[in-house]
């Protein structure tokens, strides 16, 4: 039975992996908040063969507060009580061998298991935090601090949609930010891999966010903007991820 995202491909800009994909996950209650940093600000994070990608002279760093949903490692069934995470992603974005992608700095997650599969299994960043993100009336509520980390953090924030459902145009800043079909990540013994990913293009909604606590900024190295220059809402993305393809040594 063909996954109700592979429906979709004609919008990917480059072909889908030929090896079956390995996860299936949903990605809810989703803001993209990028950020406009100085190039050399993030240089010493992306180690060759990846490069810094830039737009409209910047370099850009993107967080993704989420709820992931219905987690699940192909061939088999959700696990009972371990397929729904709150999760937070830093990611800068990258390319390598013309693709372009996102290379993931830290991933905040609020469960043991998704900490070692993240780890393990996908060779991502993984940090363990206490989190939670509440639906309320003014938008998603949300909190993430670290647990017994050596960078601790804390990420505070309420975000909401403000319009409908839109897609990008091709060309425009919101698609050059949203639209990456890879992860790069560094694994524990300095070998980078990457992590080929699938969905329905973005339904994006415009946002209004207000962040009233933002540590990771400071925990990954990286000077702390202002304001995030663009924000987004997605309300639910179904998405298949590949296993990790080791493609170099971080040096």
């Amino acid at each position: 039975m063909v996954h109700p995202a592979l429906r979709s491909v004609a919008h990917r800009p480059w072909p889908i992996p030929q090896r079956a994909w390995s996860w299936r996950q949903s990605w809810c209650d989703l803001l993209l908040a990028h950020w406009r940093v100085d190039v050399d600000a993030v240089r010493a994070l992306v180690p060759p063969p990846l490069v810094v990608e830039e737009r409209e002279g910047s370099a850009w760093i993107g967080m993704t507060p989420l709820r992931l949903r219905d987690v699940a490692h192909r061939p088999f069934p959700e696990p009972p009580g371990l397929s729904s995470y709150t999760a937070l992603g830093l990611q800068v974005c990258v390319a390598c061998e013309g693709r372009s992608g996102s290379l993931v700095l830290g991933l905040d997650l609020d469960g043991r298991l998704g900490v070692w599969a993240a780890r393990r299994l996908l060779q991502l960043p993984a940090t363990r935090a206490r989190m939670h993100a509440d639906i309320a009336p003014d938008g998603v509520r949300y909190r993430s601090v670290r647990e017994r980390s050596t960078t601790p953090a804390v990420f505070d924030a309420v975000y909401r949609a403000t319009s409908p459902p839109f897609e990008a145009k091709v060309g425009s800043l919101e698609h050059w930010l949203a639209e990456r079909y890879c992860l790069y990540a560094r694994g524990a013994e300095g070998a980078l891999f990457r992590i080929d990913l699938h969905h329905a293009p973005w339904p994006l909604q415009r946002a209004e966010a207000i962040v009233h606590e933002n540590d990771l900024f400071r925990a990954h190295g990286v000077p702390e903007p202002q304001e995030p220059a663009l924000v987004s809402f997605v309300r639910r993305l179904d998405v298949l991820l590949w296993s990790p393809e080791r493609i170099g040594v971080a040096s």
